[in-house]
């Protein structure tokens, strides 16, 4: 008799072992699925700033390139109106080189009629 009940607590602590070792089971394979979905929630939006940094790193390039590109340009333009400044006052200088020259013939011209009208009418007083 001692023996059966000994034999039967032996038989229920093992099914009580069995059982536990179930739950136990399950709960780590609910503790996992948990964490698993816990993990992937993140991960949608770790991956997520990921994908945004990729982009926002790929535009800072095409904006660093297209600056580059922009002070090219300008210096480029800064040349052309700086030559194109360097003829204008070549302009102006010829300009006013030949004005200075137009001047001067004036005065020759000016002089040269006043000398002619001089000597045309030395003549006809003296007649």
């Amino acid at each position: 008799m001692l023996s059966a009940q000994v034999k039967e607590h032996q038989a229920r602590q093992a099914s009580k072992r069995i059982i536990q070792e179930q739950k136990r089971k399950e709960a780590i394979a609910a503790a996992n699925d948990l964490t698993q979905a816990l993990v992937d929630h993140l991960n949608v939006g770790v991956a997520q700033a990921y994908l945004n940094q990729k982009k926002l790193d790929a535009e800072a390039k095409l904006l660093h390139q297209g600056a580059i590109n922009f002070a090219k340009q300008t210096q480029q333009w800064l040349c052309l109106v700086e030559n194109f400044s360097s003829a204008l006052k070549e302009i102006g200088d010829v300009e006013n080189w030949a004005r200075s020259i137009e001047n001067d013939m004036k005065i020759i011209t000016d002089t040269l009629e006043n000398a002619y009208k001089i000597t045309q009418e030395k003549p006809t007083t003296s007649q």
